[in-house]
């Protein structure tokens, strides 16, 4: 395949989410405004964090967002802007391997 998408081009975006709405009102957008190829809203997360310095125990849910790496920063700027916490996780995890058929969908999907 010339010019195949090398994995080194996406992460995976890891972002939580109060509830299921505020899940995928952020991932509709980001996928609409091809910030991301597509986004998993998991829903029964537990997280247990310190927050000012208390440990806080919360329901959220997990969204999973698939994109290239150069959209990261204007993914991050949308999340912050669509999300109601104060500091939202915005955590890039880099794709070490991929289906090249896969990553080409993405590329595209980003476009």
């Amino acid at each position: 395949m010339p010019n195949a998408p090398t994995s080194s081009q996406f992460v995976v975006v890891l972002v939580t989410c109060p509830n299921r709405l505020a899940g995928e009102t952020i991932g509709r957008a980001l996928v609409e405004e091809h910030l991301a190829a597509c986004t998993n809203v998991i829903p029964g997360v537990t997280s247990i964090y310190r927050w000012q310095g208390k440990v806080c125990r919360d329901r959220e849910v997990l969204l999973l967002i698939k994109t290239r790496r150069s959209r990261f920063a204007a993914l991050t700027r949308r999340v912050r802007e669509l999300h109601s916490y104060a500091v939202p996780e915005i955590v890039a995890v880099p794709v070490a391997a991929g289906s090249p058929p896969y990553l080409a969908w993405v590329l595209d999907a980003t476009a």
